[in-house]
């Protein structure tokens, strides 16, 4: 296999984590109305089941980092495929709701811990020339794993009267898969450097090609050495209050744009507009193709247009779909595919806008001495507020004219987002790290 492929190899089965990340996160969506009604669940407990993966997601995000940096990126990715494979068997066998909770719960600490190790790792082993590239397969990766788990919802309902079983359980698939690809890579060489491997990583550097192995590892060396002795700096020192705000506030209109509510209920919102449950189903297939197309897009064009002018488009587009969902839930007539269409709009506008930019401006927007800390602010912010909209979506949704106010809610909240990334948030496109930081530090 040449360097090149190394690389590639190394970078897909690190990004199989995101596949397991999105296939988590939609699969639900699949089976959440049979567990309400298997046991007897009321609006705030359902909310509460289907949030719990959202709530050890937080948890995931927030610890994943110690773990990687003592005990190597790789043997935590090897962990967090045995915890995929372990819930997903244990969510599709359980008879009871406590257990289901629980191990839902668990697998939502494995989504948290691989959207911050996946992404670390990736960037690590990477050829400089080709690391965004490579970086973006995790992305990539996720919103394929929100399409297959529609799709094989789709496909699985029926086959049983516990067909929410199968639908969960065959996640264990790629989940063994993926703990087995993970001890054929090799480990980060900025980790191998940091624990005293100096020849290890210089090997992984040349089997990944790096252009110049032995400058690199230098590199490393001393970005290494300039790290021991250093006193860990405060993100909240007062001053890096301007990029916490924007990290914090864009994370919370992320979620309240309504995007886990949908990706989460998506059959059920087209069930409240009298469609049958298994055309409910194909159609959220079609949320998670539009969701992998447009994402690729502004993959495609995110440095050439920016992230002000993907936000701002993306958000004037999404008034215009969830107000057009809100006003149809409002006056009751749905006409057979115009919710579909509505939301497949909303869909496509956020991929392209917040779907892409979120992860990138983050990464961008602290300097590199508090970025892990601002990454993880972020991070946690994100996984709050979709843990909270999941919850409380289905408490809204049926109670009465729910569906109007909650999509009224998320088309004022974008119209709001939209005003706030014109008027507030600054562009880093073509921009230095360096750059930045001198704009936005209070020194």
């Amino acid at each position: 296999m040449n360097q090149s492929n190394t690389a590639f190899r190394n970078a897909i089965v690190a990004a199989l984590g995101g596949f397991l990340f999105g296939f988590d996160t939609a699969v639900i969506s699949g089976v959440e109305t049979s567990i309400q009604q298997l046991w007897s669940l009321d609006k705030f407990w359902h909310g509460f089941t289907v949030a719990s993966a959202l709530l050890g997601t937080v948890i995931g995000s927030l610890i994943a980092g110690k773990p990687a940096e003592k005990y190597g990126r790789k043997r935590v990715l090897q962990a967090i495929g045995l915890l995929y494979l372990l819930t997903s068997l244990v969510t599709a066998f359980t008879p009871s709701w406590l257990p289901f909770v629980i191990f839902r719960f668990l697998g939502g600490i494995g989504v948290g811990a691989s959207s911050v190790v996946g992404p670390m790792y990736i960037s690590e082993i990477s050829p400089a020339d080709r690391r965004g590239r490579l970086v973006a397969l995790f992305q990539f990766n996720v919103v394929s794993g929100i399409l297959i788990a529609f799709f094989s919802n789709y496909l699985l309902f029926g086959i049983s009267e516990d067909s929410w079983r199968w639908m969960l359980g065959v996640q264990a698939i790629p989940s063994l898969l993926f703990f087995v690809m993970v001890f054929f890579v090799p480990e980060s060489p900025r980790w191998l450097v940091k624990n005293g491997k100096d020849g290890e990583a210089e090997k992984v550097l040349r089997s990944i090609g790096e252009a110049n192995p032995t400058t690199a590892l230098a590199n490393i060396q001393a970005s290494v050495r300039s790290e021991i002795g250093m006193v860990k700096e405060s993100l909240f020192n007062g001053q890096y209050n301007k990029p916490i705000m924007y990290v914090v506030i864009l994370a919370m209109f992320n979620q309240l744009s309504g995007i886990n509510a949908i990706m989460y209920y998506a059959p059920r919102i087209f069930e409240m507009t009298g469609l049958a449950k298994d055309t409910a189903l194909l159609q959220a297939v079609s949320i998670g193709l539009t969701n992998m197309i447009f994402t690729l897009l502004a993959i495609s064009v995110i440095d050439k247009f920016g992230r002000k002018n993907l936000l701002i488009t993306g958000s004037v587009g999404m008034v215009l779909s969830l107000g057009m969902v809100a006003y149809t839930f409002y006056t009751g007539q749905f006409g057979g595919y115009l919710i579909m269409i509505y939301l497949i709009g909303f869909i496509a506008f956020f991929a392209f806008s917040q779907g892409a930019v979120i992860w990138v401006f983050m990464s961008e927007i602290f300097p590199n001495k508090v970025r892990e800390q601002g990454q993880t602010l972020g991070s946690f912010t994100h996984w709050i507020m979709a843990a909270v909209i999941s919850w409380t979506f289905p408490i809204i949704a049926q109670s009465p004219n729910g569906g109007f106010y909650s999509f009224l809610l998320f088309t004022i909240m974008m119209a709001l987002h939209g005003f706030f990334a014109w008027k507030v948030l600054p562009e880093t496109k073509g921009k230095s790290l360096e750059s930045i930081e001198k704009t936005l530090v209070m020194h």
